[in-house]
Order: C-alpha cells, then sequence, then structure tokens
C-alpha cells in the first residue's frame, strides 16, 4: 500500500496515512458483509465499490507536499479531507480544501447502507479513484504532451481486473467523482499547441463513465455538477438544527456581500463594477422602513486567504441579505454554498453560475425563489445599479427568499462521516450525488438499448 512512500515523509505523517488507510479498510468491511442497518429499502439503489490498487488513491496523497499547485495540501487530508477543525471545541467546522472532495466522498460512499459486494447486482459501480489530485503530475511534467495519458493506467486496470465487470455495460454503469471543474480535464487529444488540463474527459475509453466535477461544461455528456464542499459538516442533528436557528435569527444589517478577489483590472468585467459600486455607496434606506443599512460589504478573498478560513467571511454573510456570485475564470464558485449555508440569499449574474450546473441539489424550476438573477452586460456595459435591483425588492418577498435558501442548507452541504442517525435521515449533498447518479445510469442504460436490472 505505501510503497511509494517518500523516506523523508516524517514519521507522524507516515502513521496518519497509516492510520487513514486502516480505516477505509475498516468501513470498506461493510461492503463485504452488508448494511448494518437493516431499514433503508435498496431496490434499485444498489452500489458497488471497485476495489482498486492504492496508487490509484491513497498512494496519490504520500506526495502531498510535493506537488507544484500547492505548496503543501497535506493538512487538509486530515479527518478524511475535511480538514482541520477551526479550532480546538470545534464540533462542524473544519479548513477544507474544495479539492479534497473526492477523500470526503470516497469516506462516506462506504457507510452507504446500500453496498452490494456482487457487482453483477449493483445499479451503480464507484471508482475510488482521486482523479483531480492525480491530474496534478500531469499538469506539472517537462513534457505536457503527457497529459493526454491521464486515465489510461485505470482503464488498463478495470480491462484487465475482473474485466467482465466494465464490460458488462460498456462502463455506463460506472461513476466518479473528480474534484475539479471538467475543464481541467478536458484539453482535446489534437490539440497542438497544448493548452491547460488534462485529457481524461476527452479519451473514448470513459465516454460512458458519469464523471461528478465541481463544475460541468455547457454541453455535459459526462459529468454533472455536484456542490463545492464548505466548511460546515456536522456530526448530528441537534448541531444541524442549532446552526439553521442561529442563520434564521441573524439580524441582516448589511444589503448585499462581495468575497472574493479580481476586478482591479482596468478591463471591463463584472468583479471591476462590483467593486466600483460598492466603493461608492454609503448608507441607504431600506424600501419599507427608515433603517439605515450598509449597502455593501467587500472581503477581499485574493490569494486564497478566505479559502481555509471560514471566519473571514461567514460572519459578514450572516449579516447580509444578499450574496453576490459573479463568475471568475470559470462560471462556478464555491461561495455559492457558504452563502446558502449563512442563509445569504445568491444573486447571480450568468445562468452557467449555477442554474446550469447543479440540478440535483438546486432545482432548476425554483430559482426564482431563492436567488436573484442579473444579466452582467446590464451591469457591466449599461451601468444597471445592482443595489438598486435589490432596495426594489419588497422586504416581505426576501423574507420568503430568505426561507427558502435555508430550507437548501441540509441539500448542499456534506455532512461528517460517521454521523448520527438522526442526521442521516436527511439528504445531503452526498446522498442525493448518489441518487441522481443512480437515476442517470439507468436513464442511459435505458435510452442506449442495454437495459436495467
Amino acid at each position: 500500500m505505501f510503497s511509494s512512500i517518500k523516506s523523508t515523509l516524517s514519521p507522524f505523517f507516515t502513521l496518519f496515512l497509516l492510520l487513514l488507510s486502516l480505516d477505509l479498510i475498516v468501513a470498506s468491511h461493510r461492503q463485504t458483509t452488508g448494511s448494518d442497518n437493516p431499514e433503508p429499502e435498496c431496490a434499485g439503489r444498489w452500489v458497488h465499490v471497485r476495489k482498486l490498487p492504492s496508487r490509484f488513491n491513497l498512494d496519490l496523497l504520500t506526495n502531498c507536499s510535493d506537488y507544484p499547485l500547492y505548496d503543501d495540501f497535506c493538512p487538509y487530508l486530515a479527518n478524511h479531507g475535511l480538514g482541520h477543525k477551526t479550532h480546538n471545541r470545534s464540533r462542524s467546522w473544519y479548513r477544507t480544501d474544495s479539492f479534497m472532495l473526492e477523500l470526503i466522498f470516497h469516506r462516506r460512499i462506504l457507510e452507504y447502507p446500500c453496498l452490494t459486494s456482487d457487482p453483477s447486482t449493483a445499479d451503480a459501480i464507484f471508482l475510488p479513484y482521486y482523479a483531480g489530485i492525480d491530474a496534478l503530475r500531469y499538469l506539472f511534467v517537462p513534457d505536457i504532451n503527457s497529459s493526454a495519458e491521464h486515465g489510461l493506467d485505470l482503464f488498463r486496470f478495470l480491462q484487465s481486473d475482473s474485466p467482465h465487470v466494465w464490460q458488462r455495460h460498456a462502463g455506463h454503469d460506472h461513476f466518479l467523482v473528480m474534484a475539479r471543474a471538467a475543464w481541467d480535464f478536458s484539453r482535446p487529444l489534437t490539440n497542438d499547441p497544448p493548452i491547460w488540463g488534462t485529457s481524461f474527459l476527452e479519451l473514448p475509453e470513459f465516454y460512458n463513465v458519469t464523471a461528478l466535477t465541481l463544475e460541468s461544461r455547457a454541453w455535459p455528456w459526462q459529468e454533472h455538477a455536484i456542490p463545492y464542499p464548505t466548511s460546515f459538516h456536522p456530526p448530528n442533528l441537534q448541531l444541524l438544527d442549532s446552526w439553521i436557528a442561529r442563520v434564521r435569527r441573524a439580524r441582516r444589517t448589511i444589503l448585499m456581500v462581495f468575497a472574493g478577489g479580481g476586478g482591479t483590472s482596468s478591463t471591463p468585467n463584472i468583479r471591476r463594477s462590483i467593486r466600483t459600486e460598492c466603493s461608492n455607496k454609503t448608507g441607504i434606506s431600506t424600501s419599507s422602513s427608515s433603517i439605515i443599512i450598509k449597502p455593501c460589504e467587500f472581503i477581499d478573498c485574493s490569494n486564497g486567504v478566505c479559502e481555509h478560513d471560514p471566519i473571514r467571511y461567514m460572519r459578514t454573510m450572516l449579516q447580509s441579505s444578499f450574496c453576490l456570485q459573479p463568475p471568475g475564470d470559470t462560471p462556478t464558485r464555491r461561495s455559492t454554498f457558504d452563502g446558502i449555508l449563512a442563509g445569504c440569499i445568491p444573486v447571480f449574474f450568468e445562468e452557467q453560475s449555477a442554474k446550469a450546473q447543479f440540478g440535483w441539489h438546486l432545482p432548476e424550476e425554483q430559482y426564482g425563489e431563492f436567488s436573484v438573477f442579473i444579466l452582467k452586460e446590464e451591469v457591466v456595459f449599461k451601468g444597471l445599479s445592482i443595489i438598486d435591483v435589490l432596495t426594489a425588492i419588497p422586504k416581505a418577498e426576501v423574507r420568503r427568499m430568505r426561507e427558502k435558501v435555508i430550507e437548501l442548507i441540509p441539500r448542499i452541504m456534506y455532512r461528517r462521516h460517521g454521523s448520527s442517525l438522526g442526521l442521516r435521515a436527511k439528504k445531503d449533498a452526498f446522498d442525493l450525488a448518489v441518487e441522481g447518479t443512480i437515476n442517470r445510469i439507468k436513464s442511459r442504460l435505458t435510452e442506449d438499448g442495454l437495459g436495467v436490472r
């Protein structure tokens, strides 16, 4: 399992990886013995977890301080990818890195109530491959063309190890998590000169596999977007209910907040417009009262300073009625889910930021009930004031929208592994992702005439 561990690793970190491995082995024993919870009805919900060599998952963590994209992501491996607690007394808040979703999902699926050790009876087959972490070694090598090889080693293994499992449905019933935007795995195989990304999703060998990504392309074929992990991972229902109660009673003394970076260049763009509008406003009155509130708060999260420190932005989000979610390098943002967690109504500026992405978790037909949409071109090129749009929304409507946002909190969070039975009764982001995947697989098998059990 640990043949590739470097001799320079500290004894502490070697022990950490050993304990992580043992914990996964104990959890995976449930797949062999069957679920210890007899209540769930598992017909049509069976999942089999493929046993992959450790080079496809745990071994990839042994170089966690050496990948070029990060200075060191070793601290974020703790608690099966949740990261360390924000402080010693915290029970629900962690310094979570979104790119650790592959570890989080791997640990959670091993306590899924409908696991089967027989792949022939499974409705879906999960590949515990840390694709996003493995991609780093292809993105930063002298010969960047090797990026086209990302995934081929996995495919060769699936073809040689119990090949009938793969061949039964030509991979249609397999799925995996790729904790990056789909763009990072979509470099054309024939591209010359090479551009950013690996070609995993462009390989014909994986065309039939369902990939759960943090952001999907506008023409999703293989992939479907699932929520970015936030820092909130409650272990029981009491702590979830306590947080929701705090969100409900929060005093919203700020109209809108933007937590992010960018917008400093002279080129017209939505982030620059938001910064300009925030800096030019002082106090305003609400449309239904004479209370003076702060119109806009800007939290500078440049250079990733907010990513592992929820205290930097959650307090302000709790005080704000609206959270602005402008696109950046790509359309989606983790901040969308941080804001929902705080009961802060999201304001989107293009549909690819959420509406065309997270249909299993944020129902598309309900977007008008929990979010505001303002076309970015209206703001950037026509001078539309975001503050004017938001202050024009009646106070009663704002309250209704916030209540809808609060109802979404359990759907977009990833509860902690090993959580209490009461909390497990509520479907979280993981549960909805697995449910959506199984339904997608069944639909595709039916459409392609491959049949379902």
